[in-house]
C-alpha cells in the first residue's frame, strides 16, 4: 500500500484529475497543473511505476447494464480449523465484484451485483456451497457516491 504523505502536491492534482476522469490526456492534465505535456507524461509514467495508478476502468451504469441489486456478503468459516482460502475458493464466481478480508466478526467482506432478490438468493447458496461459510448480507437501497477520489 502507498502512502500519500510521501506524494508531492502536484502529483496528487494528477492523481485527483485521474481519479475523475481516467482517459483525460497528457495534454488536458498539463492543463490542470500547470506542466508540460511531457512533463506530465513522465510523471503519470513514475506514478505508474510507483504502484499508485494501478489501472484504468470505465464507470458502469449497473442498471442500465441489468445489475440493480448491489449486496455486501459478510462471510465466516462454518470451521475455523479449515484452511483459510475462501478468495481462491470464490474466484470464478462472477457475480462477485470485490472481496476484502476484514478484522471483526466475519472474515471477508464480498461486493456482489445480481438482477433480482432470488438471483443474491442463489448467489448466497452458491457461496455458502464453495466456501463452506455462513453469510450476513446488506442489500444496496441507494448508492449515493461510489469510488469518490482521495484528493
Amino acid at each position: 500500500m502507498v502512502s500519500l504523505s510521501g506524494v508531492e502536491e502536484t502529483d496528487r492534482k494528477i492523481l485527483a484529475l485521474l481519479a475523475q476522469d481516467g482517459r483525460m490526456s497528457f495534454t488536458e492534465l498539463g492543463r490542470g497543473t500547470g506542466l508540460s505535456t511531457s512533463a506530465v507524461h513522465q510523471r503519470v509514467k513514475r506514478l505508474e511505476q510507483r504502484g499508485l495508478i494501478r489501472g484504468y476502468g470505465a464507470t458502469i451504469d449497473y442498471d442500465q447494464l441489468g445489475l440493480p441489486l448491489t449486496a455486501f456478503i459478510s462471510i465466516r468459516p462454518i470451521d475455523p480449523s479449515q484452511p483459510d482460502d475462501c478468495p481462491e475458493r470464490l474466484r470464478d464466481i462472477v457475480e462477485i465484484e470485490s472481496c476484502w478480508s476484514v478484522a471483526g466478526e466475519e472474515s471477508y467482506i464480498l461486493k456482489a451485483r445480481v438482477e433480482t432478490p432470488a438471483l443474491l438468493e442463489g448467489l448466497l447458496a452458491r457461496i455458502r456451497a464453495a466456501a463452506n461459510v455462513s453469510t450476513r448480507t446488506t442489500m444496496v437501497l441507494t448508492t449515493f457516491y461510489e469510488n469518490r477520489p482521495v484528493t
